[in-house]
């Protein structure tokens, strides 16, 4: 998959919620973790973060937004149910992103929507669990990020192989027209 991504959670309180999610985040491949402004019981790994993420994954624990460090280029996308939320199914991820959720019985905060440079939303009819919107929004990322073959235009399996890429020689770019290097 090309480029990275990265997960994390402004003012959670629920230990196991992160756990969850950091564990999730480790599965699919995520550059970090991190949190903002969380509870300070969260200095240790949870319990429900079975496969010890922060020993694989470097995590960041953020006191403030003010705090937070995003490698250059990296896009900060917020999840939250706004009116100008872009559909999930509907968004074009960033090949660089940080992916950010609101707190469990809460919102992402007027401060923190105002450095996010995209918000989206998963259209459900109500906020559903912390870890499991951001289960949903790395699956979307992999799935529309990564290589895999065409779905069917029916249901069942894909009816054709994923076509395995063949590299080319080099391409250079003069205005429109593209040529190689060796002729």
């Amino acid at each position: 998959m090309r480029g990275y991504f990265a997960i994390g959670i402004e003012g959670v309180s629920k230990v196991m919620n992160l756990g969850n999610l950091i564990r999730t985040a480790h599965g699919f491949g995520a550059a970090f973790v991190f949190t903002v402004d969380a509870d300070k019981r969260l200095g240790r790994v949870p319990p429900s973060d079975t496969s010890r993420t922060p020993d694989h994954t470097p995590y960041y624990a953020w006191k403030s937004i003010e705090d937070m460090q995003l490698p250059g280029g990296c896009k900060l996308v917020g999840i939250e149910l706004t009116d100008d939320a872009v559909d999930l199914p509907s968004f074009g991820h960033p090949l660089k992103a940080a992916y950010v959720l609101g707190p469990e019985r809460g919102s992402l905060s007027p401060e923190m929507l105002a450095q996010c440079d995209h918000v989206i939303r998963i259209p459900t009819g109500f906020c559903i669990n912390v870890a499991t919107a951001g289960a949903i929004v790395m699956y979307d990322r992999v799935r529309t990020m990564g290589r895999f073959a065409e779905r069917p235009l029916v249901g069942g399996a894909p009816r054709a192989e994923l076509v395995e890429h063949v590299h080319g020689g080099p391409i250079t770019r003069t205005g429109k027209k593209r040529r190689t290097l060796d002729g």
